[in-house]
């Protein structure tokens, strides 16, 4: 089994930057794929970014590339998610995720562990 925890949620203003962290703990964590997703009210599950167990192989969809960074630090147990150049539209319930694989995928299905979210929300 393992436990996600995010933390680092809040209101900022547009044009501002937040750093998500997600805090796993039970199963060795450097064996996982860790992902952040998001949700918005009445919007499907999003994803935002993976990063392999190696720390390589992130990817982002258009609507973040250039703004945020994904990054891990297997020693703590921890990933990271850097929101920069904030806007109204990354409003949502952030998640971390997991999977037992090496393999980065975009799929929220292929995750096998959530954390329990964590709310941003972007003023205009």
């Amino acid at each position: 089994q393992v436990q996600l925890v995010e933390s680092g949620g809040g209101l900022v203003q547009a044009g501002g930057s937040l750093r998500l962290s997600c805090r796993a703990s039970g199963r060795t964590f450097s064996i996982y794929t860790m992902g952040w997703f998001r949700q918005a009210p009445g919007n499907e599950r999003e994803f935002v970014t993976a990063i392999s167990r190696s720390g390589g192989s992130p990817n982002y969809p258009d609507s973040v590339k250039g703004r945020f960074t994904i990054s891990r630090d297997n020693a703590k147990n921890t990933v990271y998610l850097q929101m920069n150049s904030l806007k109204p539209e990354d409003t949502a319930v952030y998640y971390c995720a997991a999977r037992l694989s090496a393999i980065v995928v975009t799929a929220p299905i292929a995750y096998d562990y959530w954390g329990q979210g964590t709310q941003v929300t972007v003023s205009s």
